[in-house]
């Protein structure tokens, strides 16, 4: 009675998937006879384009995939999603970019639902020199804190030094430093033309620093530009004590930066002016919309190449049976 039963139940299982059965009539239709041996060699070479069209298809994706996640982390690696400004207009008629009270509002952006991090700064153009030589830098003026959260600048990989010490000295590019020819331990003066102003006019402000770190963002514009200071020592070499220039802004979802434009003009003011990455770049990403339409381009003519493979292929093997 069990020998039944285990008989029944192997009749009732059926043949398993790609048995024998079945791998030989496709075998049978992919090998032709020796009459019809051009119909062998189309379907094999309608294969092997196939699988060569697919595979170009998948390449071409994971390169284009690749290159814009390569290239949207160098233009957000380094630089903020959106920065606050504040634009106000002073008892003179003066219109004055300060925030008075960037402390208050730093914190509630950074309440926002999405929002990483939000950074006062303290932002100026000066002259950087050292050692005979001379170069234009742009400089920042950050919290340690929130050097640290900056992933390009911060990473110790491509970076020279102690950032822990940025509290008693200054951080600067590779390619300042290479321009400059200065390295972790010297001092570097920063020379503005916005200095006290006296009797017989305006003397430049002079100031010397340690320089303690130096970084790679990957971006050359940045690297031969940019240096940060402490944020305290900036607001005392610009004069701008107890206020900031504009806060940096980091999100979650960068792609859909505009969305947090109306919360952020909520607790900045009325005088709000926002400056996305989007309006940064755009250079860069007309750059991206020309190398999506090159792709799409690419793509259609694979997949009509794998098209017209199928149809060839198809065709021989009716003409085969």
């Amino acid at each position: 009675m069990a020998e039944q039963t285990a008989a029944n139940r192997a009749n009732t299982r059926g043949p398993g998937p790609f048995s024998h059965f079945e791998w030989m009539i496709a075998w049978r239709y992919l090998r032709a006879r020796r009459a019809d041996g051009g119909v062998s060699v189309m379907t094999w070479i309608s294969l092997i384009g196939i699988t060569l069209a697919v595979a170009a298809l998948i390449i071409t994706l994971a390169v284009r995939s690749g290159f814009r996640a390569e290239f949207v982390d160098a233009i957000l690696g380094s630089n903020a999603h959106v920065t606050v400004y504040s634009s106000t207009v002073d008892a003179s008629g003066r219109v004055q970019r300060i925030i008075p009270n960037f402390e208050e509002v730093a914190e509630q952006i950074g309440a926002i639902p999405g929002v990483i991090r939000a950074a006062p700064l303290v932002k100026g153009q000066v002259m950087a020199t050292t050692g005979g030589s001379n170069a234009g830098v742009e400089v920042h003026g950050i919290r340690a804190a929130d050097l640290l959260d900056i992933e390009r600048v911060a990473d110790p990989a491509n970076g020279l030094g102690e950032i822990e010490r940025f509290a008693d000295g200054i951080a600067i590019g590779t390619g300042v430093a290479r321009t400059l020819g200065a390295t972790v331990g010297d001092q570097i003066r920063l020379i503005s033309p916005n200095g006290v102003k006296t009797a017989f006019g305006t003397s430049p402000r002079v100031s010397s620093y340690e320089i303690v770190y130096i970084f790679s963002a990957g971006r050359p514009d940045i690297d031969r530009t940019r240096v940060y200071l402490p944020f305290s020592e900036a607001q005392l070499y610009f004069d701008r004590d107890g206020v900031a220039d504009e806060i940096e802004v980091l999100v979650e979802n960068p792609d859909d930066i505009n969305s947090y434009g109306p919360a952020l003009r909520g607790i900045a003011g009325p005088q709000t002016l926002l400056w996305t990455w989007r309006d940064r770049s755009g250079a860069f990403l007309r750059a991206l919309e020309v190398e999506d339409t090159v792709m799409f381009v690419l793509m259609s003519i694979l997949v009509l190449i794998a098209s017209m493979n199928i149809i060839s292929g198809l065709v021989m093997l009716v003409k085969n049976k």
